[in-house]
């Protein structure tokens, strides 16, 4: 591919029709989905013997297609979750196939629905309306609202049984932070019983109920690689499928009775069904990249042993697919659109690793680390074509998450701008195994920065075609502490740093984040500000902002309630401190995303997150195609 200073690409890659959280109708002969194919977001639903894609709502639903969808028990309506501009503090709402929309739940926190009764009497759902997570139910017919559960700790997946008698959910009530076990209760939230699977400190959660209601499907780490299993809810007995070679999370159970998994190797995301009487299991025959059969809330049942997947690769965007899982055969249900684009222009990802002890060669300004461990640290590189080609390294956000070989739209947008990217899961990735994603406990700004600035000076120094005088680095949420982080730990390694709705004091964002993220990400990874100040201090990105050495674009949607636009607020107060000068020709940019949130899934803010973008790059280290003139 080759750069190009015609803006209308920009245009035409936001442009690009986005598929997002399709579910299978109770009966499996429709799909609801997220379709932007109008230029905004909108609820459609897909006609499987058809194909005939019938959009529902007419703006009614929000822009930026964050939250999943849920079939109402008589498939006549589908739930969907709406906040304000992005501020993620959902409510609950219904619209019919006339496209009426009625409220649903509307209260103070966040919303998250999670079951429907089969009978169509309630919902249940999690809510942060008290401060912490906890599962409410709503009678749908007298609009009444209950608190089913009231702990300290965040509460997730609470799934309704069969036959609306019990729910099972995940919390932890243990002294450990990075502990989670699954409880099964009654209906109405009493008589909890912590099953008591995996050992303390390791991660265990309910994803199903069996098609019967006396079984449960659940996952855990306690071996290290998750695990799935079926827990027998009369025999009070669990049976471990698989053969523990990968990291697997449970999906759901089929009506037959089957298991969908999901597997993680590498950068692969693959499908595994599991027959529970044998034991045995099987990927899906697809094309390697990342296929999902759905998560959590979302059935993936098209009955007949049938599933719908989505499914996408580096250079291919998402498709959605009936799988046959008796005859490994697939059908297309909705072709991936690639807008003026041939998957050809795409660039494709190329896995690699690299060792690393966390300390790399480049000087460390901002606090000094020992060696760590030596590990294994997988990286995607991107080749734009460009010759030499400036680098973008992109960490990526979480922590707990991982790059795979999906296709990307921010990492094409800078491939087609001559930009070739750098992903890299260093360690605190998920993907292999709880031991390697606890390595980031108590350590943020430690060993896996060190990881993400060894693998940008392997590949700077592998790969002749890389310009080491245009080196960049960027990334969004934790991606973006990344960012900070990288700027003023390793200044010598790069020639301009972006940092996107990204964490600068830890402190603040332990006091003004959300009471979930706060418990489960922020005390978990680093205790709280009372009980390790030195360490919120040291490891706050504004702490050392003085070592800050090159172009800074900073990011942030105003909305942003994960992580508070106070955060970029303080890193630009405290550069003006330190005498930066803001401005196009000056030390720092700064940015601030009106009606928008923790990112955006919508055309038009992706477009302005594009051209921002674009335009720093252009001015600060030079576009490509003139870098090459000049040479």
């Amino acid at each position: 591919m080759s750069p190009t200073d015609d803006t209308d690409a920009l245009e035409e890659l936001a442009s690009l029709p986005t598929v997002a959280h399709p579910t299978a109708s109770p009966d499996g002969d429709e799909v609801a989905l997220y379709y932007d194919g109008t230029g905004r977001n909108e609820l459609h639903v897909l006609d499987i013997e058809t194909g005939e894609l019938e959009q529902w709502s007419d703006g009614e639903v929000p822009r930026n297609a964050r939250w999943f969808l849920k079939w109402g028990a008589d498939g006549d309506r589908v739930f969907f979750h709406r906040d304000e501009d992005g501020d993620e503090q959902n409510d609950i709402y219904a619209i019919d196939r006339d496209g009426t929309v009625e409220p649903i739940v509307e209260m103070e926190g966040q919303c998250m629905l999670t079951s429907v009764a089969a009978d169509g009497s309630r919902i249940v759902f999690g809510s942060s309306r008290d401060g912490q997570m906890n599962v409410y139910a709503r009678d749908l017919a007298t609009g009444e609202t209950t608190k089913l559960t009231d702990y300290e700790r965040a509460v997730w997946g609470a799934h309704l049984s069969p036959d609306g008698e019990r729910i099972a959910y995940a919390t932890n009530e243990t002294d450990d932070f990075d502990n989670q076990d699954a409880y099964v209760a009654d209906a109405d939230g009493s008589n909890p019983r912590n099953l008591e699977l995996g050992e303390v400190g390791a991660e265990c959660g309910p994803a199903d109920w069996g098609p019967d209601g006396d079984r449960l499907l659940v996952s855990d780490n306690t071996p290290d690689l998750g695990r799935v299993g079926v827990y027998d809810l009369d025999a009070d007995a669990v049976t471990w499928l698989g053969d523990g070679e990968y990291d697997e999370e449970g999906v759901a159970f089929l009506n037959d009775g089957r298991v969908l998994a999901s597997r993680e190797r590498d950068a692969v995301t693959m499908p595994v069904v599991y027959d529970p009487g044998t034991g045995e299991g099987r990927e899906l025959d697809l094309p390697e990249g990342v296929a999902s059969t759905g998560w959590g809330y979302s059935s993936p049942d098209l009955g007949g042993g049938r599933v719908l997947v989505e499914h996408t690769t580096p250079t291919r965007r998402t498709e959605l697919l009936a799988y046959d899982l008796d005859s490994d055969s697939a059908e297309t249900l909705l072709e991936a659109d690639h807008g003026p684009f041939e998957p050809d222009d795409f660039a494709d990802a190329e896995y690699f690793t690299v060792e690393s002890d966390g300390v790399p060669d480049t000087p460390q300004r901002a606090v000094e680390h020992d060696p760590y461990d030596e590990l294994e640290i997988g990286a995607l590189l991107y080749d734009s074509g460009e010759r030499p080609s400036p680098l973008i390294v992109n960490p990526h956000g979480g922590p707990m998450a991982r790059d795979a070989k999906q296709f990307d739209l921010y990492t094409q947008v800078l491939a087609m701008r001559g930009y070739s990217v750098l992903q890299v899961n260093y360690r605190g990735s998920t993907g292999r195994g709880r031991e390697f994603k606890e390595r980031l406990l108590d350590d943020w700004g430690g060993a896996e920065q060190g990881d993400v600035a060894t693998a940008a000076e392997h590949v700077v120094a592998e790969r002749d075609w890389i310009d080491d005088d245009r080196v960049v680095v960027f990334g969004g949420s934790y991606g973006g502490y990344s960012a900070y982080w990288q700027a003023v730990q390793y200044p010598d390694l790069y020639d301009a740093a972006v940092a996107w709705i990204g964490i600068t004091d830890l402190a603040d964002m332990y006091e003004n984040t959300m009471p979930h993220f706060r418990t489960e990400l922020m005390e978990k990874y680093l205790g709280t500000p009372d009980e390790n100040p030195d360490l919120y201090e040291e490891r706050s990105p504004v702490t050392h902002i003085e070592n800050v050495d090159s172009p800074l674009l900073v990011v942030h949607g105003v909305n942003d309630r994960r992580v508070p636009v106070s955060q970029a607020r303080i890193v630009r107060e405290a550069l003006d401190d330190a005498g930066y000068e803001e401005g196009p020709d000056g030390d720092f940019e700064y940015e601030e995303l009106g009606e928008e949130g923790h990112a955006s899934s919508d055309q038009q803010q992706k477009l302005r997150l594009f051209r921002l973008l674009d335009d720093f790059l252009d001015r600060r280290v030079g576009a490509p195609a003139a870098a090459e003139a000049d040479d």
